[in-house]
């Protein structure tokens, strides 16, 4: 935990709060802190700050918060995923979060199992548990958005078009032969398929809506490892 994150209801008065879940756990058993100690904070969608343990023990822990800075940068990115293995849906939202991604859109694919949809890992509460733990790794309190398109056309077909006209859009793909851009600064879509790639009627479709076809070369990657893969390039 780089980054205690706060929320509002953990405040018992302006610039006092109050924890006693596994974050107050992990102060107390990996930071080893003690009253007087200073933490990294910053309040969920807030700002960034510091914070003193006043009254540290088993129960509860209190801190003393002065939030004065902001958090860093977004990167100028939708991410559309195929909906990978739910064992992987916890791992990708945790890299993004950190990366620095606040739009995310996890996309159904044909060679996406139809069960991959029922998993627990994609209720609200679990996506955002995951989400907040990438934003305390990489110091970050901004919650990235998260959507769900369970029909592949008409989102290709309705919603995609205007995402494509405003930022520059890609498809990441096996079989596409322009090499991965670097140090992109305008707004940016970025669409990567299941591990084993889009249909040709999928990357029609995406194509059709203004997405560019681009590789990481020959090796076929875990989506896992793509994202955070590109990312790196992109930005």
């Amino acid at each position: 935990m780089n980054l205690l994150i706060l929320v509002k209801s953990d405040f018992i008065n302006e610039n006092l709060a109050r924890i006693s879940d596994r974050r107050g756990e992990h102060i107390l058993t990996v930071h080893k802190a003690k009253e007087g100690d200073q933490l990294q904070v910053g309040l969920l969608n807030g700002k960034i700050g510091t914070a003193t343990i006043t009254q540290l023990n088993t129960s509860f822990i209190e801190l003393h918060v002065t939030l004065n800075k902001n958090p860093p940068d977004p990167l100028p990115l939708t991410l559309i995923v195929a909906l990978p293995r739910p064992k992987m849906i916890k791992r990708i939202l945790q890299t993004c979060a950190t990366m620095g991604v606040k739009e995310i859109v996890f996309l159904n694919s044909y060679r996406v199992e139809k069960s991959y949809w029922q998993t627990p890992a994609l209720y609200k509460d679990n996506i955002q548990e995951q989400l907040i733990l990438g934003l305390e790794q990489g110091k970050d309190t901004i919650l990235p958005n998260v959507q769900l398109e369970k029909r592949f056309k008409p989102f290709a077909e309705d919603h995609l078009p205007a995402l494509c006209e405003q930022s520059l859009a890609l498809v990441a793909h096996p079989t596409s032969t322009s090499t991965c851009p670097r140090d992109i600064t305008q707004q940016t879509t970025l669409v990567i398929g299941p591990e084993g790639g889009f249909i040709p009627y999928e990357i029609e479709k995406l194509e059709a809506a203004g997405c560019e076809g681009i590789t990481l070369g020959s090796r076929i990657l875990r989506v896992e490892t793509a994202i955070p893969t590109l990312l790196g390039k992109l930005f």
